[in-house]
C-alpha cells in the first residue's frame, strides 16, 4: 500500500474525470448533481500571495477541488495589504487576481478567525483531505540587543510599515519623527529602504497613496532630515533590489551621500558578475560620482561593516540618542564581489586596534531594525504532528511543501512522475477518512526571502504537489453510498472513502463560541466602504484600521 497522509492507495487504477464545465473565471468548476464526484476539500491557512497563488494551482488542476481559505484578520491578501509599500500600487495588482480565484464558487474566505484558538488545527485536521499552511512571517527578527525593545526611540521596521498600512496590530503605535532630525535603521533589505523613503519623501506625495490618514497626519510633522541606512557587510552583499535604491537616489531635493570606492575593488578579468548584481553596481558607483546639491533638504547614506553594539540613551529621558556600532571586515580570502561573502569572525581578525577603536557611534533620535521577518508556530502544531522550527521561523517540509512529521517519521520525497503517484509515504492514517495531509508555501515553509514573484512559483510548487499526490492516490468519491464502503475491485482490501465537511462541519461550533466571522461578500462590503472613504479623500481607497471598525460596517 501507498501512502501520503490521508490519501491511501490499494492499488493504482486510473480514475474517471467527473463532467464539468469552464466558468467566466477560467476555473473548471464540478457539477453539483447527484452523479458528481464529490469535493476534494482543502484548507489554506493564510490569505497572503502564498494562500492565494496555492489555491490557484489546486483548483485549476483539480476541478473537484473545494478551498476554504482561513485568515486572521477581517481583509484579505496579507503582505500585499500590509506589506507592500504605499507608493508602489503596480505591486498590488496581484489583488485582481486573487479576487478572481475567490469568486468562484469552490472557493470559500473565513476571515476574522484564529487557527489554533478560535478554531483548533485538530478539528481542522480532521475535516479535510488537505491542509496548506501559507500564513507568512507575522514577526520581525530581534538584534538581541539590549533596551532595543524598551527604549523609547527604537521601533521595528515592520511595526513602522505595518502602522502606515493600516494593520490593526499596530494601530497605535504613534511613531515619533518630529523631536529629533536623526535616524538610523538597521538593514539594508527592501523593507529598511521602504522605511527610509517613507522618512525621506514629502508628506504631500504620500497623500496621493493609500496610506492611512492617521499616518499621514503624524508624517505631516516629521522633522527626519538625515538617515544612515546600516549593513553587517558591504555593498555587494546588500539585499536591497535595483528598484529600492534606485526610488531613493532620485528622490527630489533629497541627497545621497557618496559611497567611497574601496568598496568597489577592481573586478577580476576572468570574473562575470550576474545581471542584477552588476546594474545595482554601476548604479551605486555612478550615484556616487554625481554631486548632489548643497540646498538638499534632507539626506542619506549607505553605511556599510558595521554591526551594532550597544543602544545609548538619554540617562535624563531615557530616550535613545545614540547607537554603538562595530567595524566589521569580510572574512579573509573572501571574494569583495561575492553577495555571499562571510563576516570575518572575531576569531579570524588581527585586531591591532582595541574594541573601543574599532567602534563607531552614530548620534540619532530614532531607529528602526529591519533585519527580515520570522514565522510564528500556531497553537496546536504538535498535535496534529507539524514540526516548526522556531529557530528558523519554517515549517520541516521537504522541497515540494510536503510536511516532515514529528516523532522522526520521516518519508520519502521521490515521485514516480509516470504514474503521479508519492513513493513510500507514512504519514499517519493511510484512510482518506483519517486526518489531512499538511503542506506548507510562502515564507513558512523557505523563510522570509524574496518577491511576490518568487512566492508564486513556490505556491505553485506546492499546489503541484497537492494535486499529484491526490490526483495519484487512486481514491474515487462517487455519491453512490455502495461506494463508500465497498473494497476496491481486484485489489483485495477494502477503503473506507470518506466525506470530508471542510468548513460546513465547523462553522456551527464556531458560531456557538460567538466568533463573528467574515466572508468573501462581507469583505467585498468592506472594501467598497473603504473604497468610497478613499474617493471622499482623493485616493484609492482609506482602510480601515481596527477590526471592530470593519465589523462594524457589516452590522
Amino acid at each position: 500500500m501507498l501512502r501520503y497522509g490521508s490519501f491511501s492507495v490499494w492499488r493504482t487504477a486510473p480514475r474517471l474525470a467527473p463532467k464539468t464545465h469552464v466558468d467566466h473565471h477560467g476555473f473548471h468548476q464540478a457539477r453539483t448533481l447527484a452523479t458528481a464526484t464529490q469535493p476534494f476539500r482543502v484548507a489554506v491557512i493564510g490569505s497572503g500571495p502564498a494562500g492565494f497563488y496555492t489555491a490557484y494551482r489546486v483548483m485549476s488542476k483539480i476541478d473537484t477541488a473545494v478551498v476554504d481559505m482561513y485568515e486572521q484578520l477581517p481583509a484579505p491578501f496579507g503582505l500585499v495589504r500590509y506589506g507592500v509599500a504605499p507608493d508602489h500600487p503596480e505591486v498590488k495588482n496581484c489583488q485582481d487576481k486573487f479576487t478572481e480565484v475567490a469568486s468562484s464558487p469552490r472557493f470559500n474566505f473565513i476571515g476574522n478567525i484564529g487557527l489554533g484558538t478560535d478554531l483548533s488545527l485538530q478539528d481542522v485536521a480532521s475535516n479535510y483531505d488537505a491542509v496548506c499552511f501559507a500564513y507568512g512571517a507575522s514577526k520581525d527578527k530581534d538584534l538581541g540587543i539590549l533596551g532595543e525593545k524598551t527604549m523609547k526611540g527604537i521601533y521595528s521596521a515592520r511595526a513602522f510599515v505595518g502602522w502606515y498600512n493600516g494593520l490593526p496590530e499596530y494601530a497605535d503605535l504613534a511613531p515619533d519623527v518630529s523631536s529629533g532630525e536623526t535616524s538610523v535603521i538597521i538593514g539594508q533589505g527592501n523593507v529598511a529602504l521602504d522605511v527610509a523613503r517613507t522618512l525621506l519623501s514629502d508628506v504631500d506625495e504620500l497623500r496621493k497613496t493609500d496610506m492611512t490618514e492617521q499616518a499621514l497626519e503624524v508624517l505631516s510633522k516629521n522633522r527626519i532630515k538625515r538617515v544612515h541606512i546600516t549593513g553587517r557587510r558591504g555593498p555587494l552583499q546588500a539585499a536591497f533590489t535595483i528598484k529600492e535604491v534606485r526610488e531613493l537616489m532620485t528622490l527630489k531635493d533629497v541627497y545621497h551621500h557618496p559611497i567611497s570606492a574601496s568598496y568597489f575593488p577592481p573586478l577580476p578579468a576572468d570574473k562575470k558578475l550576474p545581471r542584477a548584481q552588476k546594474r545595482i553596481s554601476e548604479l551605486l558607483q555612478r550615484q556616487s560620482a554625481i554631486s548632489g546639491p548643497a540646498s538638499a533638504r534632507k539626506h542619506w547614506s549607505l553605511n556599510f561593516l558595521l554591526s551594532p553594539l550597544e543602544f545609548v540613551a538619554n540617562p535624563q529621558s531615557g530616550v535613545l540618542k545614540q547607537i554603538n556600532f562595530v567595524k566589521t571586515s569580510l572574512a579573509p580570502n573572501s571574494d569583495p564581489w561575492d553577495p555571499n561573502a562571510r563576516l570575518a569572525a572575531e576569531a579570524e581578525e588581527e585586531h591591532t586596534l582595541s574594541l573601543s577603536e574599532r567602534t563607531l557611534s552614530i548620534p540619532t533620535d530614532l531607529a528602526f531594525r529591519s533585519i527580515g521577518y520570522k514565522a510564528e508556530a500556531l497553537p496546536g502544531m504538535a498535535d496534529i504532528g507539524v514540526d516548526f522550527n522556531s529557530k528558523k521561523g519554517t515549517i520541516e517540509s521537504d522541497i515540494e511543501g510536503r510536511i516532515i512529521p514529528l516523532k522522526g517519521r520521516h518519508f520519502d520525497t521521490l515521485v514516480d512522475e509516470e504514474e503521479s503517484t508519492a513513493k513510500d509515504q507514512d504519514f499517519s492514517s493511510g484512510s482518506s477518512s483519517g486526518p489531512a495531509a499538511l503542506y506548507c508555501a510562502g515564507w513558512v515553509k523557505r523563510g522570509p526571502t524574496g518577491v511576490i514573484a518568487s512566492t508564486m512559483a513556490d505556491a505553485f510548487q506546492t499546489g503541484d504537489a497537492i494535486a499529484r499526490d491526490w490526483l495519484g492516490s487512486g481514491i474515487s468519491r462517487e455519491n453512490d453510498p455502495a461506494s463508500l464502503s465497498s473494497p476496491v475491485d481486484g485489489g483485495g482490501a477494502g477503503q473506507d472513502v470518506g466525506l470530508k465537511g471542510g468548513w460546513d462541519a465547523l462553522k456551527g461550533d464556531v458560531a456557538k463560541k460567538g466568533i463573528r466571522t467574515v466572508s468573501w461578500e462581507d469583505w467585498l462590503r468592506i472594501d467598497e466602504v473603504e473604497r468610497r472613504r478613499g474617493k471622499e479623500r482623493g485616493k484609492e481607497r482609506e482602510k480601515f484600521v481596527r477590526v471592530e471598525d470593519m465589523l462594524r460596517v457589516l452590522d
